[in-house]
C-alpha cells in the first residue's frame, strides 16, 4: 500500500510539473515574439549622402511622456554607425550612439524614452557608412507641454494615504502610550 500511494504520489507530481511546464511555454512564448511599434508620424531627414526616416510611436510631442523612437535608413543599418545628439530647448545636449531598437532589431530607435522639457527640440544625426561621413538635422522638433496636473498638485494627493496612515500611527500611540503602563516597566 505504501509503495502503491508514492506511486501514485510520483505520478500526480510528474502531471503537475508537465501541466505547469506547458502553463508556462504558453506565456513566455508570446513575450518572446518581435513586437512591431506602430509609427504614427514620420519625418524625412537628408543625413550627408544618407536618407533616415525619423518615426514616432506618439504624436504629437509632450514632455514627459514616455514614446519609441524608431531610425531607419534607406537601404538599412548594415554596413552603418552613427550618433544621435539631442539637443533640448535649454541648450542641454545629450549624445549617443544609434543602437538597434530592442524590439525592432533591424532598425535603430530609442525605446521608451520621454523628453524632459516642453518646446522646440532638434535631432543631430552623425552617420558613417561606405559614402562617408554624414552630419544632419532635424529641426524644429515641438514638444508640448507635460499632460496631466501640476507635478506638486499630482505629489500632493499621492501622498494622502501616507499622511492618513501616519496620522493613525500618532492616534494610536497617543491612546496606548506604551511608556506610561506599569508593565512597560517591570523588567
Amino acid at each position: 500500500a505504501r509503495r502503491a500511494r508514492a506511486l501514485v504520489g510520483w505520478c500526480h507530481w510528474r502531471w503537475v510539473r508537465a501541466l505547469a511546464l506547458l502553463i508556462m511555454s504558453a506565456v513566455v512564448t508570446p513575450a518572446l515574439a518581435a513586437e512591431t511599434i506602430a509609427v504614427v508620424h514620420e519625418e524625412q531627414v537628408q543625413v550627408g549622402p544618407y536618407a533616415l526616416t525619423v518615426g514616432f510611436s506618439r504624436w504629437p510631442l509632450n514632455a514627459d511622456r514616455s514614446l519609441d523612437i524608431i531610425f531607419t535608413p534607406a537601404g538599412g543599418i548594415e554596413g552603418l554607425s552613427g550618433t544621435l545628439t539631442m539637443v533640448g530647448p535649454s541648450g542641454s545636449e545629450q549624445s549617443q550612439s544609434l543602437a538597434r531598437h530592442p524590439r525592432m532589431r533591424s532598425v535603430w530607435g530609442l525605446d521608451v524614452v520621454a523628453l524632459p522639457e516642453e518646446g522646440p527640440w532638434s535631432l543631430v544625426f552623425t552617420i558613417n557608412g561606405p559614402q562617408g561621413q554624414g552630419v544632419g538635422r532635424l529641426v524644429p522638433l515641438a514638444v508640448g507641454a507635460r499632460p496631466g496636473p501640476d507635478l506638486a498638485l499630482s505629489w500632493a494627493v499621492g501622498l494622502l494615504p501616507l499622511f492618513g496612515l501616519i496620522g493613525l500611527m500618532v492616534v494610536a500611540w497617543i491612546r496606548v502610550r506604551p511608556g506610561r503602563r506599569a508593565d512597560a516597566w517591570s523588567w
